[in-house]
């Protein structure tokens, strides 16, 4: 699949980043806007990918201690490697902020995705807006 990905803040694609995680957390996975709405994006850098120069199918973002966090693809785009490029992109800012290390907690559906991406599980499953999670982090 053809897409643009790039890194913004989030004041240049609010409504873009907004849309897509209020799709996939607040529809799809029910997830509380207190908790997908946690006060941190301003903080964060985020990725935003294009499939057209109109349509953003997919956004993530990185904190300044390297956490990743609210990778979402729409649904009709999973699969196609939208969420490797994501990720690849935030691991080059992370590079780009100095960082040795970065960490998430990956839903435990996805943690196969992630330990192909070189992260390892790190502690017991836990429950993050009711749904289970690994914390996994990946040197780098």
């Amino acid at each position: 699949m053809c897409v643009r990905v790039v890194l913004v803040s989030f004041a240049e694609a609010e409504q873009e980043i907004r849309a897509v995680r209020d799709k996939v957390f607040g529809e799809e996975q029910e997830v509380p806007a207190s908790i997908n709405w946690d006060g941190c994006d301003a903080d964060c850098r985020h990725v935003v990918v294009w499939n057209r120069p109109d349509v953003v199918i997919a956004t993530g973002r990185i904190a300044p201690d390297g956490k990743i966090g609210r990778l979402s693809v729409l649904r009709r785009f999973r699969r196609e490697g939208v969420g490797r490029k994501m990720l690849n992109k935030l691991i080059l800012a992370a590079g780009e902020l100095h960082l040795s290390e970065v960490f998430l907690h990956a839903q435990k559906g996805a943690v196969g995705f992630y330990e192909r991406e070189g992260f390892e599980s790190i502690g017991p499953v836990f429950l993050e807006a009711g749904i289970e999670h690994v914390r996994m982090s990946r040197n780098l």
